[in-house]
């Protein structure tokens, strides 16, 4: 091998290098792997076959050195902490191993020989319920063929290109081979090619009924599809083929949540916390369901029990912190801290942990140490995502370019003419749910939830592409026909319909991401309205950047990212304003605090209601909220949020920066 190889040539000496190692040659694979890191040092398949070497060859403290370098570049990586896992078992370190197997599952949950030790490990502590949970999924890929077992690793990390072109070869080889068609499903979900992903999970089962994970998956791309009504009666036949088999009484149960039937949700849940009260995560989705419906107190109850049964329960912790009127006493922030550190803790309790660790010590004015804290539940939730804040850019840039008044103009009165939605868009953390409880106190309104069918039909117009490729939506839209138009805006005012169960006039659409379509919105509902949320640039930025979002919302994870996002906004509201000039109210969240009344009523005629007290009175409206705020919009108005922000300005340096001087003035 030459001493110094070209940026051309790495990939060939990877492979020659993994050929060395297969044949024992593991001085020669080791100088092959140091001769690519001289070239390209952080080179993460060649850091991890060096460890492998070193580790073969008997040099355990080399490989976990090398290990450590590759996991300071990318500490997502799943192989790396199996192959930490094996170096450390080898050297006697169970504890420590069974930490680093944990974590490797964690970030990808395919690789069968980190669950099987995983198996052993537990067993030998004593660790009943979690060895045969490892034992289950050991059993589970060790039974699939080696080809969808590769094609379950790089679906878990995030090689998704490779991950489809491997399973679809494989289909086309053997046939309807379910857990392929499982595979090859899970994949277009990711993809968002949802229709695909329901028409597979259909037919697995078609192919075979008693597929229970199949059949599982099947509600879940149904949820995901928003279809609710079948989601919910698909959970309901899973769950009278198996009666008391508590995941299928659990999905029955989301799936009542998902439809507003909470009496039904409630009692199911309450049901399997009889028969099983020290579970972790049944305490957890009780609490928020609770949450949902205004029941503090119960909420709170559940969430404490939930991490009483599993103390490092990262998730339960931040679902306190969530409640945003919670206060954490010093028992529970030294125990937060305790299982924080432990090198036992799974990354995904670690950020939740570092995310209400924050808030906890923020709310005790200890500023330093919260906004270290959020920064590293921020840097681990960004390294889990692979936050790619380019995409986002150019998605925006296109709607700027793309959607021009020619194009909207074809298709002026095309659309379905229903002014029954009113949309509130904006970003998140910007006073959305505060504008949502105030028009749902009125009569003639109903507030839903944040609807996905925008984002959907955006996706679906955007058509599968491979990564990479230019986007075909919004340049698409030109080629709809007018009939199109129309369909689609009948589609949403149908498809919607399950959310709403009062029969007002009027209903409430807070998807916040839906200000990158207003363009397709105004095409497809022209008599939509349409509210911008809209929040100082430092004090929006910041709060998004405190809040771990159950899904979505990836451009918060970083105080750059979330300042670039913020920036690209304003620029595509402007453009908005350009092209359908009138067509979007702006309302500032710092007007609403400071004059209350004066908002509402233009709140209200924007939306052509006549005003009634109930509006002022939106915190005493009883109903289900599920976003972050929901126990601050069943308080009245208050101040104390508007300029937190301020509290942490030694450290928002990088937020100004990406912001520019005039938005973060």
């Amino acid at each position: 091998m030459q001493a110094v190889l070209s940026a051309d040539t790495i990939d060939d000496a990877l492979r020659s290098a993994r050929a060395l190692l297969q044949d024992a040659r593991l001085t020669d694979a080791v100088a092959a792997c140091e001769d690519i890191l001289r070239i390209a040092p952080d080179h993460a398949e060649a850091l991890y076959t060096l460890a492998v070497a070193q580790r073969f060859g008997g040099e355990h403290i080399d490989a976990l050195a090398t290990l450590a370098r590759l996991m300071a570049a990318d500490a997502s990586y799943g192989r790396a902490w199996q192959e930490r896992g094996h170096c450390l078992r080898e050297l006697g370190r169970s504890d420590d191993a069974l930490a680093a197997y944990q974590a490797a599952v964690t970030h990808n949950g395919a690789l069968a020989a980190s669950w099987q030790r995983l198996a052993e490990l537990h067993t030998a502590a004593g660790h009943t319920d979690a060895a045969r949970l490892a034992e289950t999924q050991f059993s589970y890929l060790a039974d699939l063929p080696p080809e969808l077992l590769s094609v379950a690793s790089f679906v878990r990390e995030g090689r998704l290109l490779k991950a489809e072109r491997l399973c679809r070869a494989y289909l086309q080889n053997n046939g309807h081979h379910v857990e392929g068609m499982r595979l090859l499903a899970e994949i277009g979900i990711k993809f968002n090619a949802f229709d695909e992903a329901e028409f597979l999970l259909e037919s697995c089962k078609v192919l075979a009924p008693d597929n229970v994970n199949a059949r599982f998956d099947y509600v879940e791309v149904l949820r995901k599809r928003q279809k609710f009504e079948k989601a919910l009666a698909e959970a309901a036949d899973l769950r009278d083929a198996e009666p008391g088999n508590p995941e299928f009484e659990m999905l029955y149960a989301n799936a009542n949540l998902a439809v507003a039937n909470f009496d039904e949700a409630m009692q199911v849940y309450e049901a399997l916390l009889d028969a099983l009260p020290a579970n972790p995560g049944i305490n957890l989705t009780y609490g928020h369901a609770l949450k949902t419906v205004g029941r503090q107190d119960e909420a709170i109850a559940a969430y404490r029990n939930a991490y009483a049964a599993k103390p490092d329960y990262g998730d339960a912790f931040w679902s306190l912190a969530n409640l945003k009127t919670y206060r954490f006493p010093d028992s529970e922030i030294a125990q937060m801290r305790e299982r924080e550190a432990a090198h036992t803790t799974a990354l995904e309790d670690r950020y939740h942990l570092c995310f209400a660790l924050g808030k906890a010590l923020e709310d005790r004015g200890n500023y330093a140490d919260a906004f270290a804290y959020y920064d590293r539940g921020n840097r681990l939730k960004r390294e889990e995502l692979k936050v790619d804040p380019e995409r986002l850019s150019i998605e925006m840039r296109l709607q700027r370019e793309l959607v021009t008044p020619d194009v909207l103009a074809r298709f002026a009165g095309a659309g379905c003419t229903a002014p029954d939605p009113i949309f509130i868009v904006g970003l998140p953390r910007a006073g959305s749910t505060l504008l949502e409880q105030i028009l749902a106190s009125h009569s003639q309104v109903e507030g839903t939830m944040e609807l996905p069918n925008i984002l959907a039909l955006a996706h679906k117009l955007e058509r599968r592409r491979v990564l990479g490729e230019e986007p075909e939506y919004p340049g698409n839209l030109h080629e709809l026909s007018r009939d199109d138009v129309a369909r689609f805006g009948e589609d949403y005012i149908r498809d919607t319909r399950v959310y709403r169960k009062q029969g007002t006039p009027f209903f409430i659409d807070k998807m916040p991401n839906n200000f990158r379509h207003i363009g397709l919105i105004s095409m497809i509902l022209p008599n939509a309205k349409i509210i911008d949320a809209r929040r100082h640039a430092m004090g929006c930025c910041f709060s998004g950047f405190k809040q771990l979002f159950a899904e979505g919302q990836e451009f918060t994870y970083g105080l750059e990212v979330v300042g670039r996002y913020y920036r690209d906004y304003v620029s595509l509201m402007d453009h908005w304003d350009t092209v359908l000039p009138g067509k979007v109210l702006r309302v500032q969240y710092e007007d609403v605090v400071a004059d209350l009344e004066t908002q509402v009523r233009r709140l209200l005629d924007f939306c052509g209601l006549p005003f009634e007290q109930a509006c002022l009175d939106f915190h005493q409206t009883g109903r289900a909220v599920r976003t972050a705020s929901s126990e601050q919009v069943r308080q009245p108005i208050f101040t104390s949020g508007l300029d937190q922000w301020e509290n942490f300005s030694p450290w928002l340096d990088p937020l100004r920066a990406a912001l520019g001087p005039e938005l973060a003035s």
